[in-house]
């Protein structure tokens, strides 16, 4: 039968200093340690670089627009987002977003901020408003388990 076979083998492999729960190898790789299939898969694509580079720069300069792209999208990344000037009323409660988010409506339909802008700082809005219930319902807690103590 297999299965006494694998016990007797498992056996001997803890006979020979394998325990349970205990590292064959106590330090572990050293840091920085790389995978090897990764180092040479660097070595490779630094020796190929400069060809490709070349080729791609040559396809571009001839009018091949997927090659332009690529060679622009590396020279000039897409812009992630700038920063912009608001004012806001201050926001102390959650009662206060609906005045801080009606603000933002106001400064995109004036054109002041972008759609994708608004949207990011009403997302700022909103997670300062979940942080002002969160910290709202901790006191509330509080204040009941203090009043169940009591009794």
């Amino acid at each position: 039968m297999v299965i006494p076979a694998m016990l007797e083998n498992a056996a001997k492999k803890q006979s020979h200093g394998f325990q349970p729960g205990q590292s064959g190898n106590p330090r572990g790789k050293p840091p920085g340690t790389r995978n090897k299939a990764l180092v040479e898969l660097d070595r490779l694509g630094a020796e190929g670089a400069q060809a490709v580079l070349r080729a791609v720069l040559t396809a571009a300069q001839n009018g091949d627009i997927s090659a332009a792209a690529l060679v622009l999208k590396r020279c000039w990344p897409e812009a992630k987002g700038r920063s912009v000037r608001l004012v806001l009323p201050p926001v102390t409660t959650a009662a206060d977003t609906i005045t801080a988010t009606a603000a933002v409506v106001a400064a995109v339909a004036d054109g002041n901020l972008s759609p994708e802008e608004g949207q990011a700082v009403a997302g700022v809005i909103d997670a300062h408003r979940r942080a002002i219930e969160t910290n709202e319902l901790a006191v509330r807690l509080e204040a009941l388990e203090q009043a169940a103590g009591r009794r």
